[in-house]
């Protein structure tokens, strides 16, 4: 194995094409040489043959200065130097590569930064100790690179290693996600005080009436995203679940119980944890059988998943691990492990706003509406969902069953606790922004047209709330006229010159 060549001079790859003509290393170098049956890093790392830097969507470039030695060690240097921590890749590498070997590498700098990461993690993914005496060093480093990824800010010290343990999760559920400029600076701008300042200037008549209206547009949304157009009871009930939302701890009950919200008739649904496999896609039309989107983990893996995901959960929110970033990492790995058979969706945009407001992000009394900024957002939403899903729907073997479903074969459950959640927190943080600069101002805006309009209203013609509220949505649907059958009908009383001012009056406060 030592022997083994990973750098790849290259210009297209696997599909890829690189900005220019160079040599392939670090992850990706090794997860082609090695064959390891996982998908790709979302950025490839490349040597130019100039002495230039530069980087895109793809990839990576690096100056001819930063060429290295054609070993596993250097490649894994490497990608722990400039590429951040990858945990699947970790342990697919450690069940790869024998322990020998591993050892090797550790032992051939003991006391390296980059070789002691690698012993952690090892001893770490692996629950299983190697046959190295402790360090006895005096300086502890930290696993995670903060200036490249997100990283726990209660790190737990491992004597053995001299490691500052600072992931932020388990071994049983640990996604990653990286700095960049977008997530960073919508980050900065939606911070907790600037948040708080946005909404202190609300009054708070208006902005109780504000946040009732947004819990029925959010569950409506929601609803509106899975494909489904709930009676409004049904609406009223979610939205009702979702105001009520940081108010319970997140348990496997508590998730049940939110699964008998969201699904009105469980008659033609197992309720409860999955115990079959299961997929989101299509099935063919003549032959009916899956054409998967997205490939559920295996049912004999979800409690061990969803306990892991559970506990991961306390342990952001009790070390203070940013929300939004929390928010990620557990609505989209709980979509992603899709444990039930019905309201994965519904549950994981819940979780959203559980964690928002269990970890005090959201303002006490206001529910951010993060579904109807994903409605708006739905292609972009489809893709931070595929861009975890697709990649993988390569490396995971299944067969169909009797009832046209997928039954996996082969092992994936780490496909589901170490991903890379940046895209997705990306997108979480825009559809926030989106709903503290757009969606929560045009609503309190409007609240303050109507009230001004109603207070016309009772001055001139004394007219009771409900009244009032019809005659403002038949103004609404009709561009601020009354429609001939309004004024014959329910407001057949009113004068021609009455309909006019009142008409008049409209267009002053609402437009």
């Amino acid at each position: 194995m030592n022997n083994k060549r990973f750098s790849l001079k290259t210009s297209v790859f696997h599909g890829l094409k690189a900005p220019e003509e160079g040599i392939l290393v670090g992850y990706g170098a090794i997860i082609e040489g090695l064959g390891l049956a996982m998908p790709f890093p979302n950025r490839l790392s490349l040597i130019s043959e100039k002495r230039r830097s530069y980087e895109n969507e793809n990839w990576k470039v690096f100056s001819s200065r930063n060429a290295i030695e054609d070993t596993l060690y250097k490649h894994l240097v490497f990608a722990l130097k400039y590429e951040g921590i990858n945990l699947l890749f970790f342990k697919k590498l450690f069940q790869s590569v024998s322990k020998e070997e591993i050892k090797n590498i550790i032992q051939s700098e003991p006391t390296g930064q980059y070789s002691r990461k690698i012993w952690f993690l090892y001893e770490w993914l692996l629950q299983e100790q190697l046959p190295i005496p402790d360090l006895t060093i005096k300086n502890f480093i930290p696993l995670v690179d903060e200036e490249l990824q997100f990283a726990s800010p209660v790190p737990i010290n491992s004597s053995r290693h001299r490691i500052k343990n600072n992931l932020p999760g388990t071994v049983d559920f640990c996604p990653l996600i990286f700095k960049t400029p977008k997530l960073e600076s919508y980050l900065d701008k939606n911070s907790t005080e600037n948040i708080n300042t946005v909404i202190k200037g609300i009054h708070k008549d208006v902005l109780l009436r504000t946040s009732s209206f947004l819990l029925l547009k959010d569950s409506k949304a929601s609803f509106s995203i899975e494909g489904e157009n709930p009676t409004q009871n049904r609406a009223l009930r979610w939205g009702k679940a979702i105001g009520q939302a940081g108010s319970k701890p997140l348990s496997k009950e508590e998730l049940y119980r939110l699964q008998q919200i969201v699904i009105e008739n469980s008659k033609f649904v197992t309720m409860g944890y999955r115990t079959e496999g299961g997929f989101v896609g299509e099935h063919d039309r003549t032959t009916g059988e899956p054409i998967p989107e997205h490939i559920s983990s295996k049912q004999a893996d979800i409690e061990k998943l969803m306990n892991g995901l559970l506990e991961a959960s306390k342990q952001m929110e009790a070390t203070g691990f940013h929300p939004l970033l929390t928010a990620t990492a557990i609505a989209f790995g709980f979509v992603f492990i899709h444990p039930f058979v019905d309201g994965n969706g519904r549950i994981h945009r819940y979780i959203i706003h559980h964690l928002l407001s269990a970890m005090k992000y959201s303002p006490q009394g206001i529910i951010f509406p993060v579904s109807a900024s994903i409605l708006e957002r739905i292609e972009d939403y489809r893709k931070v969902l595929e861009n975890y899903s697709h990649p993988l729907l390569d490396f995971i073997e299944w067969e169909k069953t009797k009832d046209n479903n997928v039954n996996v074969l082969n092992d994936t459950i780490d496909f589901y606790r170490y991903f890379d959640a940046t895209l997705q927190a990306e997108f979480l943080s825009e559809c926030v922004d989106y709903t503290i600069h757009k969606i929560i101002p045009e609503e309190v805006a409007y609240l303050q047209k109507y009230d001004a309009m109603k207070l016309w209203l009772d001055n001139n013609y004394q007219m009771p709330d409900k009244m009032v509220a019809l005659l403002i949505r038949f103004l609404e649907q009709n561009n601020g006229s009354l429609s001939k059958r309004a004024k014959e009908k329910e407001f057949g009383t009113l004068t021609d010159e009455e309909v006019k001012e009142i008409e008049e009056n409209y267009q002053v406060y609402f437009n």
